[in-house]
């Protein structure tokens, strides 16, 4: 008999190895499994199961991630097992993708239900894309809407992803009210797109929470009400403004901004002034949180990774699977949320009082 650890079990008798067939990305091979049986000091006996490998697991969960992708890339059983043969060298059969699409649906719609009330979230950001997927047999855009949570320790969380025909405020309500009602606690802060249906549908919930507009949607902005000649001086001193080191420095180049404008370009000078405090709501917060809170660009680049994973498929087969496939490059990995910059003040609240936009 030998120590096995924890609560003074003994291994009884001698502990032998079992064969296992387990298909990766990098194909089926043979692992040796560890049996044995543990007996704690009450008497009562238990098979030891590692925490390595799950029981009864023939797949590893990038294999499964695999095959779900090539699901809902809008093929089916049969296809997916013919493009996956070569790589898992024959081991995955119809069966096989029906089963593990199955359990991807089932873990989808959990997520989808799962409580949120132990989410210790402080901040959220809220941006949709447009993506094709067939409706009716028709090639149609939808748009993709996104929640993506910030935690008080600064991780990035995906909250919600919902395929809707448009960015409505009704549609973009649906979202935070399903939230909520799964338990989300008020945030503390707002980073969003400027869309005007999602800035309704937050002020109607959260009316006294601060909101950021995204300074890179409002350059945008900025050069969409301009010929091409001033794009570059246009953002020049777009970036000069809003990259200031101080609240004091932003409040100064904007006034600067605007006595511009109005006489060179005045769309571009009105563009701005319709963002009013918006684009500013970040001045409230501890400057090394600045970085983080003036974009939704968190959510900006996981569009892009998304899209470009999509890509070579011009149409997704239906709006659920859009936003299926958009969790599920998260959950396997193929798509990486680091921690936000400034998180060591995110316990830091808002402050009350911002840059004063007399011009």
């Amino acid at each position: 008999m030998r120590a096995a650890g924890r609560r003074r079990s003994v291994v009884i008798g001698t502990a032998t190895d079992r064969a296992r067939r387990l298909t990766g990305s990098f194909g089926p091979v043979e692992i040796a499994v560890p049996r044995a049986r543990l007996r704690a000091e009450e008497g009562a006996t238990r098979e030891w199961r590692g925490a390595v490998l799950p029981r009864y697991a023939r797949r590893t969960r990038r294999a499964e991630a695999l095959i779900a992708a090539a699901y809902l890339a809008g093929t089916n059983p049969r296809r997916v097992q013919r493009a996956l043969a070569a790589l898992f060298r024959g081991a995955v059969g119809k069966d096989v993708v029906s089963r593990t699409w199955r359990k991807v649906k089932t873990g989808w719609e959990a997520w989808c239900r799962r409580d949120l009330a132990g989410e210790d979230i402080v901040r959220l950001v809220l941006d949709g894309a447009v993506v094709r997927v067939r409706l009716d047999r028709k090639a149609t855009s939808i748009s993709l809407l996104v929640v993506l949570g910030i935690r008080r320790d600064g991780q990035k969380v995906l909250l919600a992803a919902r395929a809707m025909g448009g960015e409505s405020e009704a549609a973009w309500r649906a979202l935070p009210d399903d939230l909520v009602a799964r338990g989300l606690k008020t945030p503390e802060f707002l980073i969003i797109d400027g869309a005007a249906g999602l800035e309704k549908a937050l002020a109607a919930l959260w009316p006294e929470v601060p909101a950021q507009r995204c300074t890179v949607h409002k350059h945008r902005n900025l050069l969409a009400h301009a010929p091409e000649a001033p794009h570059e001086e246009i953002s020049a001193d777009h970036t000069d403004m809003i990259y200031a080191g101080t609240a004091k420095e932003i409040e100064t180049r904007r006034r600067a901004f605007l006595r511009k404008w109005r006489l060179k370009c005045r769309a571009v000078a009105d563009s701005l002034e319709e963002a009013g405090d918006r684009l500013f709501t970040f001045t409230r917060l501890p400057p090394g949180q600045w970085k983080s809170a003036r974009t939704t660009n968190a959510i900006e680049r996981r569009h892009e990774e998304f899209k470009r994973r999509i890509k070579t498929q011009t149409v997704l087969p239906s709006a659920e699977t859009a936003a299926m496939l958009f969790r599920a490059l998260l959950a396997s990995g193929q798509i990486t949320m680091r921690k936000v910059d400034g998180r060591q003040t995110l316990a830091q609240p808002p402050a009350k009082s911002m840059i004063d936009l007399a011009a």
